[in-house]
This record gives structure tokens, sequence and C-alpha cells, in this order.
């Protein structure tokens, strides 16, 4: 039986055998990456250029969008290739490369909304104490980490899954190279092991959850004893946008990740996939951007700056 050593490339799954459905799908993910890099580079820009949103809040905000980049950029492109020269090969070292870069991204997003739920709490909790809790040093500490734990989390998932004997063909039945399409082309022994740092890694990531939880619990606590409306109007309208995006995240990954074998599906797959993998980065900027204002003018003053830069 062939193992990982003999495999020199992977076939991904084939989106549809008709050459007009082919493009349509490229078209499809050409427009939603088109979107993910105009709203993401905005926020980035935004944030960089102009010194009111030199904050916190602010600054893990363009690290979130400096990962929705990184994230949507590791799989949609190769998927737009094969959707548009007819292809369903990725190599070897590409397969590897992609699911690296997938689980360092997505793990470091999550620990980044773990960060930025802590964030919210000391900005709304312990106002007095915000300086002192979040200074810049205290910042670039905390971005650090995320990134950090998603790059040991990353390079432990792919050592293990890479590491296992392949003798179940070289078809992968999802778009990107995941590690649980991975681990159904395995049947060794080593599966246990894997399943161990899989388990290590849902740990981890359930207990930034707990966190994020017992954080909204005490934010939304404080926010109905405010006596003022506008003040409640202002603490809602920072956390929500956070929310939702953390329980869009949250809620397709869960679903992909946990969902029962026999609602299981190829089609199915698929769609959760693009949920939990496409749709977040694209559709983050516009979450955040929706109900705040001091983005939504940052934005307005950078297209004067470029044009005026770019004649």
């Amino acid at each position: 039986m062939p193992n990982f050593s003999s495999v020199s490339e992977f076939l991904l799954l084939a989106f549809r055998d008709t050459r007009e459905l082919q493009l349509l799908h490229f078209a499809l993910f050409l427009g939603i990456y088109l979107a993910a890099l105009l709203g993401n580079g905005l926020i980035i820009s935004a944030v960089a250029c102009h010194h009111r949103l030199h904050t916190p809040m602010y600054f893990f905000l363009l690290n979130l969008a400096l990962l929705d980049l990184g994230c949507i950029s590791t799989t949609l492109p190769k998927a737009m290739a094969n959707a548009l020269w007819d292809t369903r090969t990725i190599s070897y070292q590409g397969c590897v490369a992609q699911v690296f870069l997938f689980v360092f991204l997505i793990a470091s997003e999550f620990y980044l909304l773990t960060v930025m739920a802590y964030d919210r709490y000391v900005a709304i909790c312990k106002p007095l104490h915000y300086g002192s809790l979040l200074g810049s040093r205290a910042c670039a500490q905390m971005a650090a980490a995320a990134w950090g734990s998603g790059f040991l989390n990353a390079a432990l998932q792919t050592a293990n899954a890479f590491s296992l004997p392949l003798c179940r063909g070289n078809a992968v039945d999802q778009f990107f190279c995941e590690i649980p399409q991975i681990l159904k082309l395995s049947c060794s022994d080593g599966y246990l092991r894997e399943v161990g740092a899989l388990v290590f890694s849902f740990s981890s990531c359930f207990g930034c959850f707990v966190f994020i939880v017992f954080s909204y619990m005490q934010i939304f606590r404080a926010v109905l004893r405010m006596p003022s409306s506008q003040g409640r109007h202002k603490a809602f309208s920072t956390c929500l946008p956070h929310l939702a995006v953390v329980s869009l995240m949250v809620s397709t990954a869960a679903f992909a990740y946990l969902k029962p074998p026999f609602i299981s599906s190829p089609s199915l797959d698929l769609v959760v996939a693009l949920l939990y993998s496409v749709v977040p980065p694209a559709v983050n900027p516009l979450i955040y951007s929706m109900r705040n204002q001091e983005l939504k003018d940052a934005v307005r003053k950078l297209f004067p700056y470029i044009l005026l830069k770019h004649p």
C-alpha cells in the first residue's frame, strides 16, 4: 500500500463537469475574493493612515483584517485556478503548505477574537484601568501571542497529519487541503495520535470560547446597569460586530467538524467549507464597518488621499 512518500500530488474536489459551470464558479470565487481584498485592504489602510484609529480596538481589527486576507488567499486562488483551467491537482508540497497556512490563520484569528473580547471587557467593565491594562506594549504582546499560538497549533497539526502513511489514494473530497480530508486517506494506527492532537486543539479553542462567553456575560451585565441610553447604545455598537464575527466563525466551524456523519455529503461538505473558510473573511469588514462611524469616516477620507497620490 502506498504511503505519503509515494504521493507526489493530491486531487482536489471537482466542482462541475460542464465548462460553463466551472467558469461560473470561477467568476463567483473571483467576485468574493476581490470583495475580501477590497474590504480588508480598506480597513488596514484606514487604521494605518488615521491617527484617531491608533487605539487597541482598531489595532486588533487591523490584525484581524490581515488574518482574513491571508486565510482567503490560502484557499481561493488555487480553487479559482483549478476551475479556470479545468484541473484538480495540487502538489504534495502545496497541500502541506495549504494545510499549515489555513490552520495557522484560522487558529490565530480565533485566538485574536478572544483577545478582542478581553479588550471590550476592559473597555466597558473597567474603563478607568483601560490605559494601564491595554497599553501599546500589552497590545503588541497579546497580538503576538495570538499569532504565535496559531503558528504552534498549525505546526503540530500539520506535522502529525502528514507523518501518517496514506493508503486510500490521493483524492481529497474538498476544494482545498484540510486535515479531516487528509486523515480519511490514512489507515494507520497513527490516526489515533492525530485525533489526540485535534482534541488538544479543540480543547484550547473551547477554552477560548468559554472565555469569550464569560466576558460577554460581564459586558452585558455592565451595559444593562448603565443609566444613559446613549451610553448603552455606544457600548452595544462596539460589541455587536465582534460578537457577530465570533458567532459566524464558531457556528460554521462547529457545524463543519461536529456534524453527524449520517448528514454528510460532498455537496453539503463543500457548502459548509465555503461558509467557514470563505464567507467570514469576505463579510467581516462589512460587519465591522456597518455600525462604526469612525471607521466609515476614515475610509471615506482615504479616497481623496488615493486620488491625490495617484492622479
